[in-house]
């Protein structure tokens, strides 16, 4: 597991990983960072999936994050990058978050 910063995000998603938010839906509605996928920290270990690819975790703050990075290497995953500073971090930065778009029937 590494500790990363902002900055090194796009590195990582360059490497082909998944940006996983491990935020409850309702956090993750109210801004995520763009292109994170929403896998509830309580799921995590029921998605397969990631044992494929290299994955940055991300949180509010960074605490839900460091837990999911302590658990993933339980399910034999080993490329695991920890976002510093969770969402607020990012926001703090000045960086872009993205919402769900809502279908409020007015189309």
């Amino acid at each position: 597991m590494q500790d990363i910063f902002p900055a090194e995000v796009s590195l990582w998603l360059r490497r082909g990983a998944w940006l996983i938010d491990v935020r409850e839906p309702a956090e993750y509605a109210g801004g995520h960072l763009p292109g994170a996928v929403n896998i509830p920290l309580a799921e995590l270990k029921l998605t397969p999936a990631l044992s494929r690819a290299p994955v940055v975790l991300v949180c509010a703050s960074g605490s839900r994050s460091a837990q999911a990075a302590a658990l993933l290497p339980e399910t034999g995953h080993s490329d695991i990058a920890h976002l510093l500073g969770g969402t607020i971090g990012w926001m703090q930065e000045g960086r872009a978050v993205e919402f769900p778009e809502v279908d409020d029937g007015q189309r």
